[in-house]
């Protein structure tokens, strides 16, 4: 089958007039390209024309364009979840350790404050630890973290670094358990600081509460009062801080006035406490001090002296019979208007060195 001829020519087909168009746009090439170069007379053109073209360039780059945006954004956004996930945790492990730090530097000042107190007091103490408190009005009890086995004892003193807590009221091995000051069955000995009156703190059941009762109308008790223990009952000893005088009012008997106190010590913070350690008193007299004096002489020293002292005792002459009457008659002339008394005649025994009388 026969092709088909088209009636159009190729731009540079074979042929004289083919060569001719192919010179002449070379040239015209030629021409342009030397008066671009030259003169810029093309710059606008080119200009326009990028111009023109912009658009198609970019409507062809918009699906890659898209693509590597969408690819990006979800890069990116796992990228950011991966981080803010990590930086969330970061956050709450360093302000968990921050906590901690806030923590451990509270107890540190607590501790502190122990420490300066029992280095102050010039006591025995003994240091403790909070591991429950009850706080309820019936019963204002907290339990310790030592016991028999570190030799606590019923009836110590509960301090912490402001003033009394409370006693020792239970003791088992390891553990032990106080009444607090506040406690309704608990009842203190103490001073006014200021007028040196003696009274009795009573508990409320409330932990910011003591009462003091019974004091008399004429007494000089004002708020800001500060009580401490009197020492009173053999417990407490005196000057512990115990409270402050926080109203006082009179009783509707009018005979007596009532105060209300403030605890001294921190009753519902403190979780560090101290325990005194009881003294013993002394029962009777003191004891004698051993006898102190110069050092006895060795016996070679004593044996010379032993000697001179007893020989004058041995060669003294008797004394005569005769000597006696007339000495008793000295002595009895001394008295007046009593006749002398003759005294009765002394047996001397002869002289050691004398010889035997002799035989008649």
């Amino acid at each position: 089958m026969p092709l088909a001829r088209t009636d159009t020519s190729p731009l540079f087909g074979a042929g004289a007039s083919s060569t001719l168009r192919l010179v002449v746009y070379l040239a015209a090439g030629v021409a342009l390209m030397v008066a671009d170069y030259r003169g810029h007379y093309l710059a606008r053109v080119r200009q326009h024309a990028a111009v023109a073209v912009e658009p198609v360039y970019r409507i062809a780059a918009m699906p890659a364009d898209a693509a590597r945006t969408v690819r990006l954004a979800i890069a990116d956004r796992q990228a950011l979840t991966q981080e803010n996930q990590r930086l969330r945790e970061a956050l709450l492990l360093t302000q968990a350790r921050l906590n901690r730090l806030g923590a451990v530097a509270e107890q540190n000042t607590r501790l502190k404050e122990l420490l300066d107190v029992q280095h102050s007091l010039g006591l025995g103490v003994q240091l403790a630890k909070l591991i429950d408190i009850v706080l309820d009005p019936y019963r204002q009890r907290i339990t310790l973290d030592a016991g028999a086995r570190q030799g606590v004892v019923v009836g110590q003193a509960v301090l912490d670094a402001y003033g009394v807590m409370g006693q020792i009221s239970e003791v088992l091995p390891t553990t032990s358990t106080a009444v607090l000051i506040t406690d309704t069955s608990h009842a203190l000995p103490v001073v006014i600081e200021r007028t040196g009156l003696r009274t009795i703190a009573y508990g409320s059941g409330s932990s910011d509460r003591l009462d003091v009762p019974n004091i008399p109308v004429s007494a000089d008790v004002k708020s800001g009062d500060k009580l401490l223990t009197s020492g009173l009952g053999g417990s407490f000893p005196a000057g512990f801080p115990v409270g402050e005088i926080v109203s006082v009012a009179a009783e509707p008997s009018g005979m007596f006035a009532v105060a209300v106190a403030r605890p001294a010590a921190a009753l519902e913070r403190s979780g560090d406490v101290l325990l005194l350690r009881p003294l013993a008193d002394p029962v009777g007299p003191p004891a004698l001090k051993p006898d102190s004096g110069p050092p006895a002489p060795p016996p070679e020293a004593l044996a010379p002296a032993a000697a001179a002292s007893a020989k004058p005792a041995t060669t003294a002459p008797a004394a005569s019979p005769a000597a006696a009457p007339a000495a008793n008659a000295g002595a009895g002339s001394t008295r007046t208007g009593a006749p002398p008394v003759a005294a009765p005649p002394v047996n001397t025994p002869p002289p050691v060195n004398a010889p035997p009388e002799p035989t008649p």
